[in-house]
């Protein structure tokens, strides 16, 4: 779109290339914390979500077992005490 005024011509692609650089920039500042954010993960030993459900599934399991492990283990103690 070209006007009779060859100065806001110019000021209409200074600000088209203005808004291409402001985009760029935020793309790469999007790209730089997300490496950044990758990092501090990385850092503090972060796991992911879903490898934290199968670990506390698992640990669960372990925990029903110790209890049905104790359960049968407490009245062999009771004979074994009240045999004494």
């Amino acid at each position: 779109m070209h006007s009779q005024n060859p100065f806001l011509d110019e000021f209409a692609k200074l600000t088209q290339a203005a808004m291409g650089i402001a985009q760029t920039a935020g793309e790469e500042a999007k790209t730089a914390m997300r490496a950044q954010a990758d990092r501090l993960a990385a850092e503090f030993d972060l796991i992911r979500r879903d490898d934290f459900e199968a670990l506390k599934a698992e640990v669960a399991a372990l925990r029903a077992e110790v209890a049905e492990l104790k359960a049968k283990k407490a009245p062999a103690k009771k004979t074994a005490n009240a045999a004494e």
